[in-house]
C-alpha cells in the first residue's frame, strides 16, 4: 500500500483483522512506487486510480475522495476562494504525486469541469508534508479526505470551495493472477470491502 494510506488506513485496520484471525501472519510494506506483484511475491496490493495492468486480478473497493482545505488563520487573513478564477490569487500547495503539472481539476456547480493552472512556495511528494503546511497557513491544499479528517474534526483546517467537484480516484485491491486466488487473499479482500464499505473516509479507524 502508499505510505499516506498504509500508515493512515490500512495499520488500523490490518490490526484488527489480525485479532480477528489470529492464525494470520502479516507483512505490511508501504511504498508509493509501483510494485511488482509477482517478482515482489505480494498477495496483495491497495491501489488508488485506474488500473493499468489488465493481467492482474483486480476487486473494487470504493472511492478515495479529495477536497480543497485551507488553515482558519489562512482564510482569515486572504479571504476565502468564491469561484475558480480567484485561485490565482492564492498559494496554491501542490502534491506533485497526483499535480504533477500544477493544475488542479475542479467542477463548478452546475458547470464542466475545469483544469486551473495554480501557484504557491511548496509541493511535495509526501501528503503528510502537505497537510502540515496547509495547518501552518502556508496556503490551499487539496487532500484525500481520509488524510484531512483529524485536521478538520480538531478544526485547524477548513474546507474550501465546498460545493465544487474534484476527482474522486478508485480504490482497488489488485493480486498476482485473476483466475489463481488463495482463499486467505479472498477472505481478506471480502473482509476489507465491508470495513471500506460506504463513506469509510468520515468514520475514526
Amino acid at each position: 500500500t502508499s505510505v499516506a494510506f498504509g500508515r493512515r488506513v490500512m495499520v488500523p485496520l490490518v490490526l484488527r483483522y489480525m485479532a480477528a484471525n489470529p492464525g494470520v501472519a502479516v507483512d505490511l510494506s508501504f511504498d508509493d512506487r509501483y510494485v511488482d506483484l509477482v517478482e515482489q511475491g505480494v498477495d496483495v496490493a491497495l491501489r488508488m486510480g485506474k488500473l493499468a495492468d489488465s493481467s492482474l486480478g483486480a476487486r473494487y473497493l470504493g472511492t478515495n475522495p479529495w477536497l480543497m482545505v485551507a488553515s482558519r488563520g489562512y482564510s482569515k487573513a486572504h479571504g476565502a476562494p468564491r469561484k475558480l478564477a480567484d485561485l490565482k490569487r492564492y498559494a496554491c500547495l501542490v502534491y506533485s504525486s497526483v499535480q504533477g503539472d500544477d493544475h488542479w481539476v475542479l467542477t463548478p456547480p452546475g458547470g464542466e469541469e475545469r483544469s486551473i493552472p495554480v501557484k504557491g512556495t511548496l509541493r511535495s511528494n509526501n501528503l503528510s508534508a502537505v497537510l502540515a503546511a496547509a495547518r501552518a497557513g502556508m496556503g490551499l491544499a487539496i487532500l484525500p479526505w481520509y488524510v484531512a479528517r483529524e485536521s478538520l474534526a480538531d478544526g485547524s483546517i477548513t474546507q474550501v470551495l465546498a460545493d465544487h467537484g474534484l476527482p474522486t480516484q478508485e480504490l482497488h485491491a489488485v493480486f498476482p493472477s485473476p483466475r489463481l486466488v488463495p482463499q486467505k487473499v479472498s477472505h481478506f479482500i471480502e473482509w476489507l470491502r465491508g470495513e471500506l464499505e460506504g463513506e469509510w473516509w468520515s468514520r475514526a479507524p
